[in-house]
């Protein structure tokens, strides 16, 4: 890896074409209090707007994912100071969801609260066969935030996200998988290399069909009327790009195509 400032709260590392981004508060499990909220959402920008960035992994240092936010750096904050803490997450969450590069989460040890939320938003998650989730908001008094009850019920089904939300359940790994939370299980200690070899395969599409994709998957009204015409729109779009003429020379050569993203 490349690139690599591994004192930030948030390091940052380039692996080829693959941007990652380390939570890296391991004396407090990856707790997010305000300056990492504000980290990860800038380098996060950074990523995105990075031509050269094809994918971006999500993970956490020293074994944890996110122990989620961090309790300590909530002691008197009131209603505003509370949306204050929340404004950079969500502007986060909206980004990983909606932007136009894949984004991997590499989930090891425990992923909890706010940590789940990250990781859920995450267009796939792999968790090491070791890891947890919980997101028992309950047991502090809070409600989910972050987009969880968004995320949560899209990915297992709303049943199932109550198990976690209402009656605060811990989730291992092989059943996240099983439900949906997660989507790849790799061995203890392999999460982040089997992210970046995923992110390696993202990485090699064309990138403004990936974009499209997520735009289109992102929508609010997923209807099949507005779907359909807004697939319209988006392929059309396409049809003129340099990217798909690069794709089927390739695929009338017989030889893997250079993507440029244009």
């Amino acid at each position: 890896m490349t690139g690599v400032r591994p004192d930030d709260v948030v390091a940052v590392a380039d692996h080829e074409a693959t941007r990652v981004l380390t939570l890296n508060r391991p004396e407090a499990r990856n707790a997010i209090d305000i300056p990492m909220r504000l980290r990860l959402l800038e380098e996060l920008r950074r990523a995105v707007d990075d031509r050269g960035v094809r994918a971006i992994v999500l993970t956490g240092a020293g074994g944890t994912f996110s122990a989620g936010g961090d309790l300590r750096s909530m002691e008197g904050a009131g209603p505003d100071g509370v949306r204050e803490r929340l404004a950079p997450v969500h502007q986060a969450v909206r980004l990983i969801a909606t932007c136009g590069t894949p984004v991997i989460a590499a989930v090891e040890g425990a992923a909890a609260g706010l940590g789940v939320s990250l990781a859920a938003v995450c267009d796939h998650v792999v968790a090491a066969e070791d890891a947890r989730f919980v997101a028992a908001f309950g047991k502090v008094g809070l409600v989910a935030d972050g987009g969880l009850l968004w995320t949560l019920p899209q990915r297992v089904g709303m049943g199932r996200a109550k198990e976690m939300l209402v009656f605060g359940r811990t989730v291992p790994a092989p059943r996240a998988c099983e439900i949906g939370l997660a989507d790849s299980l790799a061995p203890p200690g392999g999460a982040l290399d089997a992210a970046l070899e995923l992110a390696g395969e993202a990485a090699s599409l064309a990138p403004l069909s990936v974009a499209a994709a997520k735009r289109l998957l992102a929508r609010a009204d997923h209807s099949l009327k507005r779907m359909l015409e807004a697939e319209r729109e988006e392929q059309a779009a396409l049809f003129g790009t340099a990217d798909f003429a690069e794709g089927r020379a390739a695929f009338a050569g017989r030889r893997p195509p250079r993507f440029e993203g244009r």
